[in-house]
């Protein structure tokens, strides 16, 4: 009986009519219906491959199981796809994991440099017009079995593929990655990747000519059924739709600072980071980590319309560890670690990952600031410099500024060499209890208090952790996995979060929810 037969060889990803493909053992029908597919058995030159194909039969679909065996290097012959081309092969750091992503969107199946696909340490990505696409051409999934994974990205827009691609990566802890595209494919992914990806991952772009595209086993033109658009706007549209991770968005609000003034300080739920570490609000995008720009503005985004400040962005100062500040309408320095302005329209945020996020407000004179002040701007007096900055340029008295300081490492969990805790006791002996041990443990909390006490803010305008009549704006990042990120606690890969401060327009609502007010409420 007649069967339909399909086969192809992902040695080079061509039809059953490639040389490199003998299919061999006998073909039966589970069914005897002609149209039917068949369990098939190819010998190829790649080993260990059985996938699960669907084909199309009569109006349905079913499934053939395909086994591969090896063809021997010297046995092997060439697929029409590549006769007379050079077949190109990556080139990588020896021992490197990497991933190698085919765009099928532009390039056929038997493009010049699929040989890419024999690396024995590769992960392979098809990237596919659509899932008829990878129909028509039996890219089907692997099975879990294989002897290397394919990933088949064949749904949603451009946006959403490549932010699986990511997400995939992620999981493999793979961050290096080989593109087999056209000039135009190359052009059109990098404005993807610079959105979705940061400097942590490389991209090596092997480019097709266009008019080797396609071979006369394939379809006959590249797929490009995906419209190109504005990258920028395609993956904010699509992250915008990506459900919330660790439940709604929680902030922290002080009630020493007056409802004429709109702030908070952010937890790290209702954001959509899925990296642990980074999961899930977090605030800061550095090229050193997985959290790429796009991610981190979708947070911001997300926190605003919470907080109440969108479509006003967040204006987080450029940390340096010091005592800069930067007055708004001035020439703005390359880096500071505090801000303060008198203008509305505008939310200054400081952030922090142990690092004290503190703002300070004026209600007389209207006048905000935000700093960033970690062991180095404390010593350095980031929090004073900030004050001196409201009385210089605005006019305000040290006894009318209130401070709040939001979430940052305890004593508890903060240590430094004996050198430098020297110079902490400098400040206040109580900000060492344990001076005589080899890592003595260091409260910058208190630090900043006694140094803002001393240049003239008073004891009660200060909210951090010594104050017990108000509600805790003030907990320790390190101890509180769950609703903090922490440096301290989880490495270089840690995630941000931030103290917001803004001055409301007169029409704005004048409080916030009691929910929110110095505790970790609900939206």
């Amino acid at each position: 009986m007649l069967v339909p037969r399909f086969a192809v060889c992902f040695w080079c990803f061509a039809n059953f009519e490639c040389p490199a493909v003998n299919v061999g053992a006998t073909l039966s029908s589970s069914s005897s219906s002609r149209r039917k597919p068949t369990q098939m058995r190819i010998s190829s030159g790649r080993a260990g491959f059985p996938v699960w194909a669907e084909r199309r039969g009569a109006g349905s679909s079913s499934a053939a199981r395909w086994s591969f065996s090896v063809i021997p290097p010297d046995k092997r012959a060439p697929c029409r796809g590549y006769k007379d081309r050079a077949l190109p092969r990556a080139q990588h750091t020896a021992g490197e994991r990497m991933a190698v992503l085919l765009d099928l969107t532009r390039c056929c199946r038997c493009s010049p440099g699929a040989s890419l696909l024999q690396e024995a340490d590769s992960h392979v990505f098809l990237l596919c017009g659509a899932e008829r696409h990878r129909r028509e051409n039996g890219l089907s999934d692997p099975s879990p079995g294989s002897h290397r994974s394919v990933h088949v990205l064949d749904s949603g827009s451009i946006a959403e593929r490549l932010y699986r691609l990511k997400r995939t990566l992620d999981e493999l802890d793979l961050s290096a990655v080989r593109v087999l595209t056209t000039a135009r494919g190359r052009e059109v992914l990098a404005r993807y990747q610079e959105t979705l990806f940061t400097a942590v991952y490389t991209f090596n772009y092997d480019v097709t000519q266009t008019d080797k595209v396609t071979c006369s086993d394939c379809c006959g033109s590249a797929h490009t059924d995906s419209p190109e658009g504005d990258a920028e706007e395609e993956v904010s549209a699509f992250l915008q739709q990506l459900p919330a991770l660790k439940g709604d968005i929680r902030t922290l609000r002080s009630t020493l600072i007056p409802d004429c003034f709109g702030h908070g300080f952010s937890t790290r739920s209702g954001g959509v980071s899925y990296i642990p570490t980074l999961s899930s609000l977090n605030l800061f995008s550095s090229s050193r980590r997985r959290d790429p720009r796009a991610v981190v503005e979708e947070n911001r985004r997300r926190l605003a319309v919470h907080a109440g400040f969108h479509p006003i962005p967040l204006r987080l100062v450029k940390v340096n560890h010091a005592s800069d500040v930067w007055v708004l309408g001035k020439p703005e320095p390359e880096s500071y670690d505090s801000m303060v302005t008198d203008q509305t329209g505008v939310v200054l945020a400081g952030q922090g990952a142990d690092c004290l996020p503190i703002l300070f407000a004026d209600p007389v004179k209207k006048v905000i600031g935000a700093a960033h002040a970690g062991w180095r701007g404390t010593l350095m007096g980031v929090a004073t410099a900030t004050v001196d900055a409201m009385v210089t340029n605005f006019g305000c008295r040290y006894g009318d500024i209130v401070v709040a300081v939001g979430p940052s490492v305890g004593v508890c969990c903060f240590t430094l060499d004996r050198e430098q805790a020297a110079d902490f006791i400098s400040i206040h002996p109580d900000c060492v209890p344990d001076p005589e041990s080899a890592k003595p443990h260091v409260d910058i909390l208190l630090a900043n208090r006694v140094l803002l006490q001393q240049r003239g803010v008073l004891p009660e305008h200060i909210h951090d952790n010594t104050e017990t009549t108000r509600p805790p704006v003030t907990p320790c990042t390190s101890c509180n996995p769950d609703d903090f990120f922490s440096h301290v606690r989880d490495g270089v890969n840690f995630g941000t979060q931030v103290g917001f401060l803004w001055i409301k327009e007169s029409g704005e609502q004048a409080s916030a929810p009691e929910s929110q007010t110095g505790q970790q409420g609900g939206p």
